[in-house]
């Protein structure tokens, strides 16, 4: 009887434990925080795993409005606790505009590459616009540079099955990430060095000339890369975006990776720009999402899912992990992106 009693004891205990703690999570407050974010960055932050790991670890949810790293900045910040965008330079224009945020910190980079089909990779490398190194292909931006400038067309270079002009697509550099970052190579790259303040009146009306050739530009980094797969060689050769966009498509998409990668190829600009993507907390709500999106396995999948180069895989080892030929282990000619002041002058000329 005793050692029944004990028994019914212990149950009892161990039912009461059960209701304590099943109590204790459901009073656990999860805390919804908002924001804009540039469109590279969805599919990370719709990650089941990423997003159960930020809700279990550290009681968040991220909710979010698409935006470009340029246009979140004058958007309303009615409501929202943070800003991500896609670069530094949106971080020295924000504290141009509202003075030091409550906290930021970068969370990942990635560096931005032009994209083009087989067909364009080799006719350029036969130009000697660019070439092969131990499986990776470059492209050489100051003759780049200078054959679009001349108006060379596709047709001198060997591929007269395409239409007009040598350019290369991006995103409309006065809305979103990746054509401003691309409109500050080109201004890195006409200046023969970092394009400063002195070298804007020579610079300028050459820029101008260059974006006024591309017509339309998308405002989203995501929907310029997604229009490139979906519209074929014809429609986009030679595009501008983040090596992250390829990487997490390959990832995401196996099966449809490995029917078109033998004529989806990326090539690293000589020099290239990193792409910080830093998180911009607007009040102290929004600092949670930083120690969030820092933890260890959220960096983790950040590679290994979505192909952001985090502190811990700036330079990883195992690039064969997505399958993607000619990818980088390391990247390792980059130069710095013009000031603030620099960029501000240059997004107003192409308005």
């Amino acid at each position: 009887m005793k050692t029944k009693l004990i028994g019914l004891g212990l149950l009892a205990a161990v039912v009461i434990a059960a209701v304590i703690y099943a109590a204790v999570g459901r009073s656990r407050a999860v805390t919804e925080i908002n924001g804009y974010v540039g469109g590279e960055k969805i599919g990370f932050l719709e990650d089941q795993e990423v997003r159960e790991i930020i809700k279990d670890r550290y009681d968040l949810t991220i909710d979010y409005s698409k935006a470009g790293s340029i246009d979140m900045l004058t958007a309303d910040p009615e409501g929202r606790s943070f800003l991500f965008p896609s670069n530094s330079t949106a971080l020295e224009l924000y504290e141009q505009m509202n003075g030091d945020p409550v906290k930021s910190e970068i969370i990942f980079n990635t560096p931005i590459v032009l994209y083009t089909r087989s067909a364009v990779a080799e006719a350029l490398i036969a130009e000697g616009i660019a070439s092969e190194q131990d499986g990776v292909r470059h492209v050489d931006m100051e003759k780049l540079t200078e054959y679009i400038e001349a108006g060379k067309t596709w047709a001198e270079i060997g591929i007269p099955e395409l239409y007009g002009s040598i350019t290369v697509g991006t995103t409309d550099p006065t809305k979103s990430n990746s054509g401003n970052m691309f409109a500050g190579l080109l201004a890195n790259t006409l200046s023969g060095g970092v394009a400063g303040a002195e070298d804007l009146p020579e610079i300028l009306p050459r820029l101008q000339a260059i974006f006024t050739k591309l017509g339309y530009m998308e405002s989203s980094s995501s929907d310029l890369f997604d229009q490139f797969l979906k519209t074929g060689m014809g429609a986009k050769p030679l595009i501008a975006g983040y090596e992250s966009q390829l990487l997490e498509f390959a990832a995401e998409n196996p099966d449809t990776w490995e029917q078109i990668k033998g004529d989806i190829v990326m090539l690293y600009p000589t020099p290239t720009v990193w792409s910080s993507h830093v998180y911009i907390a607007l009040d102290e709500a929004g600092t949670a999402g930083i120690d969030a999106l820092l933890d260890e396995d959220v960096q983790r999948l950040a590679w290994e899912k979505h192909g952001f180069r985090t502190g811990l895989y700036d330079a990883p080892a195992d690039v064969e992990h997505f399958g993607v030929p000619g990818l980088a282990k390391e990247i390792t000619q980059v130069a710095p992106m013009p000031g603030a002041g620099v960029m501000e002058e240059i997004i107003k000329a192409l308005q």
